[in-house]
């Protein structure tokens, strides 16, 4: 089918919204040379709103060409639920008391690792903390991993490829880290129960491939960067005691159902407004709530939702058009410039797939989860909270494409040769 001239308009702002999203930091070195507009350069220059930006031009195009109730009635059709999920896992997630407990989880894990203190840590939340994401979710698992890094590392002022080797393969690693059960990979998400995938199948056919590669890339950028990491202090944790029992097994209760019941939005949402009541009412148990950051992720995602609505007429012939091999290869590229769970739905509508097809399309989607900030719906969660220890607050993209595709390979490798 020819596409009309919605479908052009939306896959013209999609490719200038992934443009924008390789030119933030050039904005926001525009801010640094032109205070008099600071403001404006600031706001083009972050990545969480490029989609949203995008997609309101979309909407009003639509508007002009089509009319208001054609534009309400398209938004009306999307799914928000992911966007709105990620801000609520995001932000309980990065609670006082549910960091505490996974900072001392951490901690307990790293001593019995053959590694010098700051090195052991470091590792250990490379590697366990991404795998952890197959129970908790992938964004729950990348806020975690973020705050972790954040407090422990970024903050000692780390070499600049040190940031950006942790970030890419932190990346990577929690995009396939979280193959291991059904419910917590977006991509996996989209195919499962139209596929009938169940954890037992994706813990034979993915999970124990993904898992090697994780250790794998926690060992190799670990040992890559022993020296500087040695050099760092090893941080020490504030005393459990200070939070209640309760308080910390109440947040961990919320947190759960919000995992159970990731797909129903009005249970989800009911479950982050008593948790904010409880968070207002015992100030003292908690730090300050990333509500902004989870605000901007949700934004982001939304936009993303918005304009990718209208890149099927393209995305779907093209997979269609390639066999197993090469569609592993193709959507490890293409998940690159589109979110990934996209790509694996626009898949599972298509009727009459081999087994070896499925396989591929899945595996290629998650594999290529760490190259851009894009390509997996958690990565934003993670740039956001990370990205303010970088030169101007900004991630440069081809810097993470970089510092990603080392440990793409090893991916690579584990789905394709393992």
């Amino acid at each position: 089918m020819s596409p009309n001239t919605i479908q052009m308009v939306g896959a013209a702002l999609f490719a200038i919204a992934i443009i924008h999203t390789f030119s933030t930091k050039y904005f926001e070195q525009l801010a640094h040379r032109k205070p008099a507009h600071s403001g404006l350069w600031h706001l083009l220059g972050e990545v969480e709103v490029v989609f949203g930006i995008w997609a309101t031009v979309l909407i009003i195009a639509m508007m002009l060409l089509e009319g208001r109730d054609f534009a309400v009635d398209y938004l009306d059709s999307r799914n928000y639920t992911e966007p709105l999920f990620v801000f609520v896992i995001m932000v309980i997630a990065a609670s006082k008391p549910v960091l505490r407990i996974t900072t001392i989880l951490i901690d307990m894990i790293a001593r019995y690792a053959p590694l010098p203190g700051a090195v052991s840590t470091y590792f250990t939340i490379m590697a366990v903390v991404p795998l952890l994401g197959s129970l908790i979710t992938e964004p729950a698992a990348m806020t975690l991993a973020a705050l972790l890094l954040r407090d422990r590392f970024y903050q000692h002022n780390l070499s600049r490829k040190l940031m950006y080797g942790t970030l890419g393969t932190l990346f990577v690693n929690i995009s396939i880290g979280g193959t291991l059960t059904n419910f917590a990979a977006p991509p996996v998400l989209m195919v499962a129960s139209t596929w009938h995938w169940d954890s037992w199948f994706m813990l034979s056919h993915f999970g124990w491939k993904a898992a090697t590669a994780t250790v794998i890339n926690a060992t190799i950028v670990t040992l890559l960067f022993q020296n500087e990491l040695r050099a760092l202090p090893e941080g020490e944790v504030e005393s459990a005691d200070r939070i209640p029992l309760l308080v910390t097994g109440l947040h961990l209760l919320l947190l759960l159902i919000v995992v159970v019941f990731a797909h129903h939005p009005p249970i989800f949402v009911g479950v982050f407004l008593f948790f904010m009541g409880i968070a207002s009412a015992y100030p003292s148990f908690q730090e300050r709530l990333i509500l902004r950051e989870g605000l901007l992720v949700a934004f982001f995602l939304a936009g993303l939702v918005v304009l990718g609505g209208q890149q099927a007429w393209w995305l779907q012939p093209l997979l269609q058009d390639m066999d197993a091999t090469t569609v592993y290869f193709g959507a490890t590229a293409l998940t690159a410039i589109t979110d990934n769970a996209a790509l694996t739905y626009l898949g599972s509508l298509v009727e009459g797939l081999s087994d070896e097809f499925k396989y591929a399309l899945v595996a290629g989607a998650v594999t290529g989860g760490g190259l851009t900030v894009i390509a997996n719906a958690p990565n934003p969660a993670g740039f956001s909270i990370l990205r303010r220890h970088f030169n101007d607050g900004a991630v440069n993209p081809l810097g993470l494409l970089v510092s990603a595709l080392p440990p793409t390979l090893v991916a690579i490798f584990a789905f394709q040769l393992l």
